[in-house]
C-alpha cells in the first residue's frame, strides 16, 4: 500500500468522525410532549370540589379528573394530581411551568390570558348569584338589591372580575374576597346563614343544591362562559396541540357529551321538596334497614348505597308499600319475579332487599358486554323498570338515529320514543312508557349521590370522635385509567 493510499483513508476516517460529531450536535431536542411520554408522568393542577376532583368511595373521581385521566391514557402516561391551596397558586404553578397544565374548571377570561394559554372549551357555564331560601335573607332580583348585603367570593376568581364589571354600573356594590375558601365552602356558609350571598358557576350550583336544598340561584350575573384547561405560555406547543386534538376528538366522538351527562345529566329532576323528604327519610327510616342493604349488597357485589337508592325510589323504604299493579315491599318485586328468585314473603324487608339485590345483579350480568360501567348499571336499572326487551328496542332506535346504543346519555333520549306509534311499531316488543325508565334511573342516580355524600359526612364525624393518631401526609399519584 502506498503512502498516498493511507493518507486518503485517514482523510475519509476523520471526515466520518467530524460528520458524526456534527450530526450528534444537531440532534433535535425533545419536545415537552416527548419528554412527558419518556418520563411517563403528567403533572396536573386542580382543586378539590365536586365538579373537578375529589376522593370518592372507590378512589379519585370528578369530571376534571375523569377527563384528564382519559387524556393521560391517550398519551400512555400516568397522572400526578396536585391540589394547590387556592386559585391564585393554581394559576401561578401553570405560569411558572411547575405543572404541565391546570384542569380546575377555569373560566376563560381576558385577564387570565396574560398569564396562561387556554385550550379548547369543553363546557359552558354561567356565573350565578346564590342565596338561601326560606329565611329573612330575601331573594335579590336585580343588581341594586345586592347593595348592603354581605357577599363573599373566591379571591382571584372570575367571579371577582365579573363583580368589578358590574360595579361600573352599580358603584355602591361591595364584596369580600376570600383567599382561604373555595366556592363550595362559601356556598356552605350561605346555607349556614353566615354570609348573605356568594357567586358560583352554574354547574357547581346544580350539584350543591342536592346537598343543600335551600340554596337557590337568584339570577345569572354573566353571559354564558367557557371552561378550559390552562397551559403555560410557551413556544413549545407540543402538549397544547395534543390536548387540543384530544378535546376535539372527545367532542366529535360524542364521548365528551357522555362524560358531561355522567356527572350532570341526572340532577335536573331533583327539586327542593324531594330533597328535603329524602334527607328526612335517611335520618329516620334508613337506619332500620341499612344493615340489610349492606349485607345483601356485599353478597351480590353491589354498592349498598346504590341498592338503598333503588329501594328508596321503589318504596321510600316502606316495607308495606303496594302499587296498583300488585308489586310489593321495599324493592317492589312483582309476584313472578319473587317466585323466580324464591322469595316467599315480599313484604319481609330482609327477603325483599335480598331479592332485589339478586335481581339487579342478574340484570347487570345480562347487559351486553360492550357496555361499560357506570353506564352498564344505568342500563340495568332501566331494564329493572321497563324490561330488557324494551331497553333493547330503545338501543336499536338509538342506533337508527345515529346515536351510540352503548351510551346511556344517548339511549335515554330515545327511550321516550317507545310511546310513539311511529317508532314502537318498528320494534320487536312494541309500546312502552319510555319516559318512566329515564326518570327512574335519573332519580336513583341522584339518591345514590346524596347517600354517598351523607355516608361520607357520617364517616368523617365518626373519625373525628376517634383518638387522634399520627398522620403522615403523602402525595397521591393516580394511575391513568
Amino acid at each position: 500500500m502506498t503512502e498516498k493510499y493511507w493518507g486518503m483513508q485517514l482523510v475519509r476516517y476523520l471526515s466520518f468522525i467530524i460528520l458524526s460529531l456534527l450530526l450528534t450536535g444537531c440532534e433535535k431536542p425533545q419536545s415537552l410532549l416527548e419528554q412527558i411520554q419518556h418520563d411517563g408522568l403528567l403533572l396536573v393542577a386542580t382543586r378539590n370540589s365536586p365538579t373537578t376532583y375529589y376522593e370518592g368511595p372507590d378512589g379519585p373521581t370528578g369530571f376534571e379528573y375523569d377527563l384528564v385521566s382519559r387524556f393521560a391514557k391517550e398519551l400512555k402516561v400516568k397522572v400526578k394530581i396536585i391540589t394547590p391551596s387556592n386559585l391564585a397558586d393554581t394559576l401561578s404553578l401553570v405560569s411558572q411551568n411547575q405543572v404541565h397544565f391546570a384542569a380546575a374548571g377555569l373560566t376563560i377570561t381576558e385577564s387570565r390570558k396574560d398569564w396562561v394559554r387556554f385550550g379548547p372549551s369543553y363546557q359552558t357555564i354561567t356565573q350565578q348569584l346564590v342565596y338561601r331560601m326560606g329565611t329573612e335573607n330575601k331573594r335579590p332580583r336585580k343588581l341594586a338589591d345586592l347593595v348592603g348585603r354581605h357577599i363573599e367570593v373566591v379571591a382571584n376568581s372570575s367571579h371577582v372580575e365579573q363583580l368589578e364589571e358590574l360595579q361600573a354600573s352599580q358603584p355602591e356594590l361591595e364584596w369580600v374576597e376570600n383567599p382561604e375558601l373555595d366556592s363550595g365552602e362559601l356556598l356552605n356558609l350561605v346555607w349556614e346563614q353566615v354570609i348573605d350571598l356568594s357567586i358560583a358557576d352554574s354547574n357547581e350550583v346544580k350539584l350543591s343544591k342536592r346537598f343543600y336544598p335551600e340554596l337557590n340561584a337568584a339570577f345569572d350575573i354573566s353571559q354564558p362562559q367557557q371552561l378550559a384547561w390552562a397551559f403555560p405560555i410557551s413556544k413549545d406547543e407540543s402538549l397544547y396541540n395534543a390536548a387540543t386534538k384530544f378535546i376535539n376528538m372527545m367532542r366529535e366522538s360524542g364521548e365528551l357529551k357522555i362524560l358531561i351527562d355522567r356527572y350532570y345529566g341526572h340532577i335536573e329532576r331533583f327539586n327542593f321538596a324531594g330533597t328535603r323528604t329524602y334527607l328526612r327519610h335517611i335520618h329516620k327510616r334508613l337506619p332500620r334497614y341499612r344493615e340489610l342493604f349492606e349485607k345483601a349488597a356485599e353478597k351480590n357485589q353491589l354498592d349498598w348505597r346504590l341498592l338503598a337508592a333503588i329501594g328508596y325510589q321503589e318504596s321510600h323504604w316502606n316495607p308495606n308499600a303496594k302499587s296498583p299493579t300488585g308489586v310489593r315491599g321495599i324493592m317492589m318485586l312483582t309476584l313472578p319475579t319473587a317466585e323466580y328468585l324464591g322469595i316467599k314473603d315480599r313484604v319481609d324487608p330482609a327477603q325483599s332487599i335480598e331479592g332485589g339485590a339478586e335481581y339487579i345483579k342478574k340484570l347487570i350480568g345480562r347487559i351486553p358486554t360492550q357496555i361499560k360501567e357506570p353506564d352498564r348499571t344505568w342500563f340495568a336499572l332501566a331494564a329493572y323498570n321497563v324490561g330488557l326487551g324494551h331497553l333493547e328496542d330503545a338501543r336499536v332506535i338509538t342506533q337508527k338515529r345515529g346515536g351510540n346504543p352503548n351510551a346511556w346519555s344517548d339511549v335515554k333520549e330515545n327511550l321516550p320514543l317507545l310511546s310513539r306509534r311511529k317508532w314502537y311499531k318498528q320494534t320487536k316488543h312494541g309500546y312502552a312508557r319510555g319516559r318512566e325508565p329515564v326518570r327512574y334511573v335519573e332519580y336513583i342516580r341522584s339518591y345514590y349521590d346524596l347517600l354517598v355524600w351523607y355516608s361520607a359526612q357520617l364517616d368523617e364525624r365518626v373519625t373525628a370522635e376517634e383518638p387522634e393518631k399520627n398522620v403522615e401526609t403523602i402525595e397521591i399519584t393516580s394511575p391513568a385509567l
